[in-house]
């Protein structure tokens, strides 16, 4: 290898090179792409934002973004005004529904995220012969990131105080799945301390787990500037080459920040590091240059793509279809929804995110092909009468209620458009509450007094918005929760309100009311419920709800029932203890004590049936409940096993079979980070279906 002191060895390990383009997004930010919803609700050609797969399609969907979005980029690599490395996906849990950040994400379930993290890799990464890349993706940000800045904490300084349970069930699933199944080529290490090291100086976190235990084949990149961070705002080491060294010897590959560069030789030179340290993270960085081509000139599959495969028909009609999935409808009283053109001939469009573009494509996006507000999209449909009602979703005055409350007495229907935008949630901005801000609660109710007609509320946003005060207010008819629902949303919010589209979006999160955030600071970490703290998520949360994870309406109602008699017991036997430490008393095995591969798979054939007037899609969720058997501090309400999204037409009945294994359905992970599969009664619960398996040890 050159010198040491060669700038292109230490700027490549300092992120200099093309290998780390700074696009963190899915698109680039140069020129225009399609942009997909984002919310959780979505993805980006402009699609919409992430946050939920279940939320807006099967995973064959996420698939298919990911494709198009590979497809744009490599069409903008050839013209010379891209990358090929995307800083994406953000594969983060929602803990707390405040982060500003959950937006990005798939939600908080650590099943959906990880099956959303493998898809959208694979489809980024494409399906290259041998090791080839179409371009490298990035699943981040690893690990227990879901802190921006709260309260006088922030995320360069916050300290993740995690139990090995919580990381291993919670925190650390999505990752393992981006590696193991996704074959991602790059890991992100986060800004914050777990338990008291930075996650880019921790080599357990990095060179024991991801690149031993789940054997990525990649690079580890940091954040950007996260080792200065750790040097100089967490104090972590006393110089600057000692971070440097701790850094690259923790797994640490690539620096996205000029610390690496400037203080690596120095490391070496005392001692700290030596000349192989620094090729194991340089081959790790040039070996994925190598699997992108970018030696081998502008050849191979990818090379004719070029602007013609940018913003196509078929990429923006995706992401209407996305925007379309990932619509949730949450009330629909008296079947308001969907509307009739002929009966509702003038609509009132009002509120602060009725006539946006940019809000729509949430933080990290590109520039787009084209945008289709709210009010654009409902125009089609109808004559609109329009009223922002306050400037802004900060809404700080009423004096545009008024002439809302005017508009509404003149119109066939009313739908507000309101929520929130990247100036309340963002990066390095969480929220201190879930309530709309301002006066839109106001604004809200006292439109829906004027309304002449039916009043539907379109809620825009990243994460939960408490809005009990609309599901309780009778003339507030209809709720749809639209996420940020990317370029064509205004499209997808107003075919879903006249019917041309039927929902069939579902909740990645819970959604609490207030008065949840204000028991418990978005610093504990902890998952788990604990005498007064009330835990997070559906999985150990048990107390009220404004609605549930997994929660959505459709225009059509769906029925579940077993189509087969499945397996109720089953006999599992470890192959490393003897029957003095197992028989037939004992509470649970080790997943590491057993052959999985001999256990039956237990297939589900569960029957979905359509009994309603409208063709529909919908989501068969499967969920574990498992036996309360004296396993300490297991806390688990239920957890989500699998889910299948599935059409099926009005009057017609479709069957999906979901396959439950022991091992990887069925276990659970005890205090000490250990999974295990408890002995008893398991609960599986899909939609009014509860079935029961006995598992029993056999000796």
């Amino acid at each position: 290898m050159p010198p040491l002191c060669h700038a292109s060895v230490l700027e490549a390990m300092s992120g200099g090179q093309r290998l780390s383009t700074e696009f963190l997004t899915l698109v680039p930010v140069l020129n225009s792409v399609v942009l997909f919803p984002v919310p959780p609700a979505s993805l980006r050609s402009s699609p919409p934002q992430l946050l939920s797969i279940s939320l807006y399609g099967k995973i064959s969907d996420e698939y298919g973004d990911g494709q198009v979005v590979s497809d744009e980029a490599r069409a903008m690599y050839n013209g010379g005004v891209a990358g090929l490395t995307y800083w994406s996906p953000n594969v983060n849990i929602l803990r707390d529904p405040r982060w500003g950040r959950g937006q990005e994400t798939p939600g908080e379930d650590p099943v959906v995220a990880g099956k959303y993290a493998a898809s959208y890799v694979r489809g980024l990464q494409g399906n290259g012969a041998g090791n080839r890349l179409k371009v490298a993706a990035c699943c981040k940000h690893y690990t227990a990131y879901d802190l921006d800045n709260w309260n006088g904490v922030d995320r360069f300084h916050f300290n993740a105080k995690v139990t090995k349970q919580d990381l291993e069930d919670t925190y650390n699933v999505p990752f393992k799945s981006c590696v193991y199944e996704g074959k991602v080529a790059s890991v992100m290490c986060s800004y914050n301390q777990v338990n008291g090291k930075p996650t880019c100086a921790d080599e357990n976190l990095l060179k024991n787990t991801i690149r031993g235990q789940w054997r990525l084949n990649g690079y580890i990149v940091s954040d950007c500037d996260s080792v200065d961070v750790f040097f100089n705002q967490q104090h972590y080491t006393t110089t600057p080459e000692e971070a440097a060294a701790a850094s690259i010897k923790a797994g640490l590959d690539l620096d996205c920040g000029p610390f690496l560069a400037i203080f690596t030789e120095g490391a070496v030179k005392k001692g700290l590091l030596t000349e192989n340290d620094v090729n194991l993270a340089l081959a790790n960085t040039i070996t994925v240059q190598m699997r992108l081509g970018m030696f081998d000139g502008n050849l191979g599959p990818y090379a004719n793509l070029g602007p013609r495969d940018v913003c196509t028909p078929a990429h923006q009609h995706l992401a209407l279809e996305a925007a379309h999935q990932g619509m949730v409808l949450l009330k629909n009283s008296g079947r308001s929804l969907p509307l009739s053109p002929r009966r509702h001939r003038t609509v009132a469009v009002i509120g602060p995110n009725s006539d946006v573009t940019e809000t729509m494509i949430g933080n990290y996006a590109g520039k787009a092909c084209a945008y289709t507000t709210p009010l654009q999209g409902i125009s089609r449909y109808a004559k609109t009468i329009h009223q922002e009602g306050c400037a802004g979703v900060a809404c700080a005055g009423n004096q545009g209620f008024g002439a809302a409350e005017a508009a509404a007495r003149q119109a066939d229907a009313t739908v507000l458009v309101m929520g929130l935008d990247q100036s309340i949630e963002a990066e390095t901005r969480d929220r201190t509450g879930l309530l709309l801000p301002g006066y839109q609660q106001n604004l809200v109710t006292r439109v829906a007094q004027a309304s002449r007609g039916p009043v539907i509320l379109v809620l825009m946003s990243g994460g939960p918005v408490d809005a009990s005060f609309a599901t309780n207010d009778p003339r507030v008819a209809a709720i749809i929760w639209a996420g940020y629902p990317g370029q064509a949303g205004g499209a997808a919010i107003a075919d879903i309100i006249f019917g041309a589209a039927n929902p069939g979006g579902k909740l990645p999160m819970t959604w609490y009311p207030q008065e949840y955030v204000t028991k418990l600071p978005m610093t504990i970490m902890a998952m788990r419920a604990s005498g007064n703290y009330p835990g997070r998520t559906y999985r150990f949360y048990k107390g009220p709800v404004v609605f549930p994870f997994g929660f959505g309406l459709s225009y059509t109602t769906f029925t579940h029932s077993l189509a087969q008699n499945p397996l109720a017991q089953l006999s599992v036997s470890p192959y490393k203890l003897n029957t003095a430490i197992f028989n037939s008393s004992s509470t649970s095995i080790k997943v590491s004590h057993t052959n999985c591969g001999t256990f039956p798979k237990m297939p589900l054939h569960v029957e979905v049936s359509n009994t309603g007037e409208f063709d529909g899609t919908h989501t068969v969720f499967v969920f574990a409940e498992p036996p309360e058997n004296g396993i300490k501090g297991l806390g688990v309400n239920k957890q989500l096993v699998a889910f299948e999204k599935v059409h099926v037409k009005a009057g017609s009945k479709r069957t999906v079979q979901v396959d439950i294994e022991a091992c990887k359905h069925l276990g659970v992970v005890d205090e000490h980070g250990m999974r295990r599969i408890p002995m008893g009664e398991h609960k599986l619960h899909i939609g009014e279906i509860k079935h029961t398996i006995l598992v029993q040890p056999q000796l």
